[in-house]
Formats: C-alpha cells, sequence, structure tokens
C-alpha cells in the first residue's frame, strides 16, 4: 500500500472519529462526558459547554473532510498539525483538573499524537509536489 492511501485512511478515520465523538457531545453530552476524563459532571448550566466541546470538533471534522475531499492534501497535512493542539489541549486540561491521566494520556495525548504523525506524513508525502511547482522552469535564451 503506498503512503499516500496509508494517509488518506488514516487522514478519513480521523474525520469520522472526530465528527462521531463531536455529534456525541451535541446529541447525548451526559452519556459522553464522563468518557472525556474529568473528575466531575459540570454543575448549572455548565453542560452546555459540553456541546460547545461537540460543536468544536463537528466543524474540525468538516474542516478536514473538506481538504481531504477536494484534494488539498498540503493544507489537509497543515490542518491535521494544527487541530492537533486541540487534542493537547483536551489533554492538558484532563491533567490540569486532576482527572484521569489514563484517559489524557491514553486518548486525548494518543490521538493528538497520531494526528501529528498522519500530518508529517502528508506533507512529507506532498514535499516533492510542492517544491516542483515552486521552481521555475529554465527559460530558453
Amino acid at each position: 500500500m503506498s503512503l499516500k492511501k496509508i494517509n488518506t485512511v488514516l487522514a478519513a478515520t480521523f474525520v469520522l472519529f472526530i465528527l462521531w465523538f463531536g455529534m456525541e457531545f451535541i446529541l447525548s453530552p451526559e452519556t459522553v462526558a464522563p468518557t472525556f476524563g474529568l473528575p466531575s459532571w459540570p454543575s448549572g448550566d455548565g453542560g452546555g459547554f459540553l456541546v460547545v466541546k461537540g460543536v468544536r470538533d463537528v466543524v474540525m471534522a468538516l474542516v478536514l473532510g473538506v481538504l481531504l475531499v477536494t484534494g488539498h492534501r498540503r493544507a489537509l497535512g497543515w490542518a491535521l498539525l494544527v487541530e492537533a493542539l486541540a487534542a493537547y489541549g483536551d489533554m492538558a486540561n484532563v491533567l490540569a483538573h486532576h482527572g484521569s491521566v489514563g484517559t489524557a494520556l491514553g486518548v486525548h495525548g494518543l490521538t493528538a499524537t497520531l494526528m501529528v504523525v498522519n500530518g508529517l506524513l502528508i506533507l512529507r508525502e506532498t514535499r516533492k509536489a510542492a517544491t516542483a511547482t515552486a521552481t521555475p522552469l529554465p527559460q530558453p535564451a
């Protein structure tokens, strides 16, 4: 299997995973919130922040999906790198609020790291194409 196919499968998996997880936070936050890793449920109207997290995830998935479907692979690589920061942020949030270390590292940290790897692989895959289009052709004298 070629590097491009592996990268495409990984990126599509991220799109579907992030979209599914985001929709879960929008449709049934009380069910999925305990799996996030934080030690307590938000009080009062704090549950609305779970929906905000869901909307963030859905938008992130749609950005990746659009770049994947339209073939903007170099932009897809960069978007994966940038969006990994959200997962690292989730990891830091869980750790800072004395949540589950296992979930922080095993879910959020691992997801972020795999997104970085996928982004870097896509950038590596597209490096030659980007260099070739940036290099001007010699002009005949």
